[in-house]
């Protein structure tokens, strides 16, 4: 079978991509070119721009999804010995600012409104009350809670780039075309640098899983570090339970949790959800929001020919700052160590990514009005002041179901009891939880010609020193 010309192989994430190019300008290796239209997408004269960047642009998504590998060796590392031991010729490379911008973008970008989930019967005529972020992000979320952040970190800092708040991008026109450099310069400003220098993690077992030792968090590299407040996943999940008629019992001690049942006219008292189950199908959520943005960031990789992985191979006790190690203060978030219990119960960090429980909250009521806070409040996804993306949007958001205070009462009556009994919430899982991680590198091409057969980096890997200068 002839290989299809790329253009002709074009489908919508490269449209997606272009929309990103017009009127952006840098000054690095560059191509002088009159882009015309991509589809229903206008791109503007882009006389400074890196090659790299037009070709990422055109990328198919069938190529990046294809060609996605596990590409571990960047330049400047070196397998000492075995059947696939080589030591790299070159010094560690850094990703440009503008290679970091735009795999950041692309792992926790904020790309407008969220639509929200627009029906269900139950709740008429009001509209479901579920999300807690008006904003969308690159990657979806359970109900649209959004309760992951990010940290990242390089040869230079340790950083917070909070998204999940993120109103939608003023980088877009009355077209629906986005200018690239606003949109990344938009996002450069939230990044909030925490500390000097990379985030160690030591080449330990107690730090790292071993096959990772000689590649994780290397020099030149970019770690992308989400971090979900798991606790108050859990809270917005009980409130989508309480709002459906739903409470829960504590099935790790077979019994009814106490004073719901002045609440029976709003939930079933008789046929509870296992708390475990609960928490376990939260954690699951979180999960899979996590990965699916390292995911993304792992197909960009591929369009800009980057090495990197997606990986949980990091301790995230120590990641986190709470392997007891003093010498490996990670990211520094609060832990306290609970009786009868073996592993550290990580809480947040001040100022930066609180979870939604004690200490950080007075109570676990506390923790539930803020959580509903999110939702109604300035900003949140059922205010009417907030924008959006409908027509009417302020009818739309004005028309979510209202919660009350015997609903807060409902639900906090379940978590104080949560933490009242296991001395801590959630009981059964992490308040807060980090698991996947995307690192992007300079990939050293010589180590897969020495070592593989042809096709093990595609075309992107084999051009990107000369086409992003």
């Amino acid at each position: 079978m002839n290989e299809l010309p790329r253009r002709q192989v074009l489908g919508a994430s490269a449209v997606a991509a272009g929309a990103l190019l017009a009127g952006f300008g840098v000054g690095a290796r560059t191509v002088g070119a009159r882009l015309k239209r991509t589809g229903n997408v206008l791109l503007n004269d882009m006389p400074e721009l890196p090659a790299g960047l037009l070709t990422a642009a055109e990328f198919p998504l069938i190529e990046a999804i294809h060609g996605r590998r596990s590409r571990r060796f960047a330049r400047g590392a070196s397998i000492p010995h075995g059947p696939l031991a080589y030591t790299s010729k070159f010094e560690p490379a850094p990703l440009s600012e503008l290679e970091q911008l735009l795999l950041l973008t692309t792992v926790a970008g904020n790309t407008g409104w969220s639509n929200l989930i627009p029906f269900n019967r139950s709740y008429l005529p009001n509209l479901p009350n579920y999300a807690a972020a008006a904003g969308g992000r690159t990657f979806p979320s359970a109900a649209g809670f959004h309760t992951t952040e990010f940290f990242f970190t390089d040869d230079h800092g340790v950083y917070f780039f909070p998204t999940r708040d993120m109103a939608a991008t003023k980088a877009r026109s009355s077209e629906n075309v986005t200018d690239l450099n606003a949109y990344l310069q938009e996002h450069k400003s939230r990044i909030r640098k925490l500390a000097d220098g990379r985030l160690r993690i030591p080449a330990q077992p107690q730090h790292m899983e071993m096959h990772n030792e000689w590649c994780a968090n290397v020099p030149g590299s970019t770690l992308i570090i989400p971090v979900a407040d798991l606790a108050q996943h859990v809270l917005l999940s009980l409130c989508y339970l309480v709002q459906s008629g739903v409470c829960v019992y504590d099935d790790r001690n077979d019994r009814a949790i106490p004073g719901l049942d002045r609440f029976k006219h709003r939930v079933d008292v008789a046929n509870p959800f296992p708390l475990s189950f609960l928490e376990q199908m939260s954690l699951t959520e979180v999960t899979v929001e996590i990965s699916c943005a390292c995911y993304a960031g792992a197909l960009m990789q591929q369009a800009m020919g980057l090495g990197g992985w997606m990986y949980e191979g990091l301790n995230p006790f120590s990641v986190l700052g709470a392997s007891g190690d003093p010498a490996v203060p990670g990211l520094g978030f609060r832990f306290d160590t609970l009786p009868n219990q073996p592993l550290p119960h990580v809480t947040g960090l001040k100022g930066v990514l609180e979870g939604h429980c004690p200490p950080h909250f007075t109570d676990m009521r506390a923790a539930v009005e803020a959580v509903v806070e999110r939702k109604f409040g300035r900003g949140g996804p059922f205010n009417g002041k907030t924008g959006g993306p409908y027509k009417e949007s302020e009818a739309v958001r004005s028309a979510a179901a209202p919660i009350d205070d015997e609903f807060v009462e409902c639900v906090a009556t379940m978590a104080q009891y949560v933490h009242d009994t296991f001395g801590r919430f959630p009981a059964t899982v992490p308040a807060i939880f980090t698991l996947m991680y995307l690192q992007t590198h300079q990939l050293d091409t010589d180590f897969y010609d020495r070592h593989f057969d042809s096709g093990a980096y595609l075309d992107t890997h084999a051009a990107h020193a000369k086409s992003w200068g």
